[in-house]
């Protein structure tokens, strides 16, 4: 079955940095559309940046320049590198992916950034 696996969340202070990582198993990783959506306490979900299999990049106006996505077709893995991060990326990060009609989303990592 298809599975999606984050890690790499955690305490962050303001301006520091942190790698996010989603591992996928269950499908034809290489291809599909990877994405990275948030959300924040008592905020809707939000997408933060996607990809898709050839590797084009896409982002949330305010993710730009400080997040980058990419991933590794041979391991089956999506990064989230996040620079530069601010109080208001604290959320609950989540790895997605959408197969056909069917769409699925990891458990999610915390980031917080706080000092």
């Amino acid at each position: 079955q298809v599975q999606l696996v984050e890690s790499g969340g955690g305490l962050v202070q303001p301006g520091g940095s942190l790698r996010l990582s989603c591992a996928a198993s269950g499908f034809t990783f290489s291809n599909y559309v990877m994405s990275w959506y948030r959300q924040a306490p008592g905020k809707e979900r939000e997408l933060v940046a996607n990809i898709s299999n050839r590797g084009r990049t896409n982002y949330a106006d305010s993710m730009k320049g400080r997040f980058t996505i990419s991933r590794d077709n041979v391991k089956n893995t999506v990064f989230l590198q996040m620079n530069s991060l601010k109080r208001e990326d604290t959320a609950l990060y989540y790895c997605h992916t959408r197969l056909g009609n069917y769409v699925y989303w990891g458990q999610g990592t915390q980031v917080t950034v706080s000092s």
